[in-house]
Order: structure tokens, then sequence, then C-alpha cells
């Protein structure tokens, strides 16, 4: 549980706020009853209820967004009506909602909900003890919102920029194995769920270490770029490319499997063998190359394509070999 709300921000504040709600509007409920206020306190169990239901929809199906915006509408407008129901303690309630509301939807989403409830505010304006009274409120309510918006703003560039170091190989441009691990997850439940195949491919640079060592860094980081383009501009828009480690990559191929895999790598083959260049001339890879079977996990998967890879370097390098035939190393031959 506590590993799940560390991870996931939205459900950390939906969470939060839940609690917080519980706690402080609970008491004020129970007050209403005792006075007889019937209406708020209908009013504080209905926010109550709208609350812990966003929170049991998110904790179950990780859907945050939709929660997160029932959770704002239900702790916004409900202030709202309380606010005119009781006044000025009704009125503090909607500050904290204001700000909340840029921490569980989007800055514009936001920004529309915290706009629509102070209007409402002011076209029912028995809330306010005068003219002086509501446009304050007004005023207060506007820098309120306008620093929670601009804040929300640029959290969210931040937050964008820090997605994508996280996920993004700064060298090639491609995903990094954090993304990758994410990815492959996805497609073994759409197998499971559709029975969509999917074939995992492993490469690797034959003796990079000595072209680094020969030519230098910048030679090998040309090589991992060009490669890199290569498969990007020659593969279909859905597949997808991951920089596993220094100068190994993965390339996921969704609805290929069979004949149609050995189609495709042999034209990847061809493909990087003409086009992949060092300073002192043709640049070999070799291939590791799995199918995901009925009931695989990722992980396994995973590692048959990297025995087949060791294999493929074990069998002399520049060659495939496919995890789905044991001993049938394709030995690549000049073209």
């Amino acid at each position: 549980m506590l590993h799940r709300l560390k991870n996931d921000f939205r459900l950390s504040i939906i969470a939060l706020l839940g609690v917080s709600a519980v706690f402080g509007v609970t008491p004020f409920a129970v007050l209403r009853f005792i006075q007889g206020n019937s209406v708020a306190f209908v009013i504080d169990v209905l926010i109550l209820a709208g609350v812990a239901l966003a929170f049991t929809h998110a904790w179950r199906t990780g859907d945050t967004g939709r929660a997160g915006l029932l959770m704002a509408c239900v702790a916004t407008y409900g202030a709202v009506m309380v606010g005119m129901l009781v006044g000025d303690p009704g009125l503090f309630w909607l500050y904290p909602c204001l700000v909340t509301t840029f921490f569980l939807t989007p800055p514009h989403v936001a920004l529309a909900i915290n706009v629509s409830a102070v209007v409402l505010m002011g076209l029912f304006g028995d809330a306010f003890r005068s003219q002086e009274h509501m446009w304050s409120f007004i005023a207060t309510t506007a820098v309120v919102t306008a620093c929670a918006y601009a804040f929300a703003h640029r959290n969210g560039d931040q937050r964008r920029r820090l997605e994508h170091l996280a996920t993004i190989d700064p060298l090639t441009g491609v995903k990094n194995r954090r993304s990758m691990d994410q990815e492959l997850a996805m497609a073994a439940a759409n197998t499971d769920r559709m029975g969509l195949p999917q074939t995992l491919v492993m490469l690797d640079i034959d003796h990079f270490k000595q072209i680094n060592d020969e030519y230098g860094h910048v030679a090998g980081d040309y090589i991992l770029t060009e490669l890199v383009e290569l498969i990007e501009s020659h593969t279909r828009r859905y597949d997808q490319l991951f920089r596993f480690g220094g100068e190994e990559f993965v390339v996921l191929l969704p609805g290929v499997a069979g004949n149609d895999v050995k189609t495709v790598m042999t034209n990847l083959q061809q493909l990087l063998r003409r086009r992949v260049k060092s300073p002192g001339g043709q640049v070999t890879i070799s291939y590791g190359v799995a199918t995901l079977q009925p009931g695989e996990s990722v992980q396994s998967w995973l590692t048959r394509a990297d025995s087949a890879l060791y294999q493929a370097k074990e069998g002399g390098r520049d060659r495939i070999v496919y995890a789905d035939e044991p001993q049938s190393g394709v030995l690549a031959k000049p073209a």
C-alpha cells in the first residue's frame, strides 16, 4: 500500500484529501445534525460519500483522472453549497478546495472549476455580509487561484521533463530500459487479452569495445545514433526500439510471429550490414529473437531473447538465433 502511494502522486493526493475530509468534515456534520441543520448535514454527508467513492474508484481501478475530477467537484461545489447555507464558516472551506483542485485535475480543468465556484458564490450573495465582503472574497480567491494555476503549470512542465529524462536515453533519443519494462508488461497483457503475437529482438553490436578503443567514443556514439536512425526509419511506426544498455538494443514487434519474424529479421540484418559502418569498415551485429509464448512472463520472455543473443555471440557473431528454434542459429552471410 505504502509503495503504491509513494509512486503514484495523484493517488497519494486523493488519499490525503480523503483522510483530511473524514477528519475535517465529520465533526461539522455531527454538529449540524445536533443543531438540527438537516440541509447542511445532508450536504456534509454527500461530500464524505463523494470523497469515499472517488478514493475507492482510484484505488481499485488506478483511474486517478476521473477520481480526481470527481473529488475536486464534490469538494469545491460542496463547499460552495455549505457557504451559501452557513456563511463565513463555509467560505473558509472553499480556499483549500481552490488549491487542491490543481493537484487533482489538469490546470485548465481546475481553473474552470474554481472560476465557476466563485461565480456561483457571487451570484448567490446571501453568504456575504456586505458588497465589500463579497468583493474581498472574489479578489482573494482570484489571487489564490492565479497563484495555484501558475504553480501547477510550472510543476507540470518540470514533471514532464523529469519523466522524459527518466524514460529516454539521452544519446540516442529512444526509450530506455525503465520504459522498456513498462512497455513489455503492456505487450504481454495485450497478448493475454487479445491473443496478439509479440516478438522481441535483442541485438548487440559486435566488437563495440574494440571500436571505441581504436577510434574513440565519438565514433562509437556515431555508430549508435546511426543504428537507431536506421532501425526507426525501416520499422513500422508502432514497433518500439529501446536501448537496453551500452551497445545493446531491444526491438518490440507487435503482431509479428512465425515466418514473418524471419522475413523481418533477414531484411533488418541486410540493411544494417550494408549501412552501419565504422572508420575501420563494416560493423556486424548479433541478434537474439524470441516470440512471447502463451502464459509466459515478461522476465522469461526477455531471458529467452537474451540467451538467444548469447548463443549468437558464442556461435561466431554476425548471426541471428531464434529462441523458439533451439540450435537454429542463422549464420549471416555477406550479401
